[in-house]
């Protein structure tokens, strides 16, 4: 049995760049990517939290780096990419949970929210695609994953340029997939439901509202950190060779009701 799961999971002598991996989703699919043998580095903005986390996922067993780069600033994309592949080589796996969330009313949405919006949550995931796609293609083998969004497909809570940006990198999603998929890189996104991140603090600070949001998944409750663990490892891992393309809703039925 081991072996026939190593098949499909297994994630030994994988490499993983993961944005936004010093919290939240991105911190909870590094673990994972770690625990299932990946070698994992985290790219953010902090230090100081990337350096505890990366200490923590090294406590767990995981072989853990981390780089710190501002995901807002296109040079700053491209150096940390570089240093990634100074210190540890081309990654196989490239998870994007970087993000940032304003939540203005529409009316009050300023040029440097939607600037900095799209150029964290959009442009990065790019600006990685473009510099690992092409050399996970050559290689014959490579994993994408993006952290989308329910309000890709629909407006609620001040979507104002995070919906714009999340739709987009679904779009990305596929773009990405049809250009790489068929030399064995498969490219896929996960749209969250109502999580409980760093980015929803203040909304979880309200507990009728976040009763309300639970009400409205099947599952009857909000979502937790642990709950994209194992849709990552298998997107990340060989037997998601022919999956590609798709936005893959982990939101306890949200999506669907």
């Amino acid at each position: 049995m081991s072996a026939y799961l190593d098949q499909l999971f297994s994630l030994a002598g994988r490499k993983a760049l993961v944005t936004g991996g010093s919290s939240g989703i991105g911190r909870a699919i590094a673990e994972a990517l770690g625990r299932a043998g990946a070698e994992v580095v985290l790219l953010a903005r902090g230090a100081e939290a990337l350096d505890a986390a990366a200490g923590e996922l090294r406590s767990a067993g995981c072989t853990a780096d981390w780089i710190a780069a501002d995901l807002g600033d296109r040079e700053a994309v491209r150096r940390g990419a570089q240093e990634m592949v100074r210190r540890h080589g081309e990654p196989d796996i490239l998870v994007s949970a970087a993000g940032v969330n304003p939540r203005p009313p529409m009316d009050d949405l300023t040029d440097d929210d939607w600037d900095r919006t799209l150029a964290v949550n959009l442009s990065a995931p790019f600006l990685l695609g473009q510099r690992f796609g092409p050399a996970m293609a050559d290689r014959g083998w490579g994993r994408m994953i993006h952290i989308a969004s329910q309000q890709a497909v629909r407006a609620f809570g001040n979507s104002g340029a995070y919906g714009v940006s999340k739709a987009g990198l679904a779009a990305l999603t596929r773009s990405q997939a049809e250009a790489w998929s068929r030399h064995g890189v498969s490219v896929n996104a996960l749209a969250p439901g109502f999580v409980r991140t760093p980015l929803n603090e203040a909304v979880f600070a309200d507990p009728v509202r976040t009763e309300a949001m639970a009400r409205r998944t099947m599952a009857g409750r909000n979502g937790e950190l642990v709950d994209f663990a194992a849709a990552a490892v298998f997107l990340a891992g060989p037997g998601a060779s022919y999956v590609t393309g798709q936005t893959v809703f982990v939101d306890g039925g949200f999506s669907a009701t």
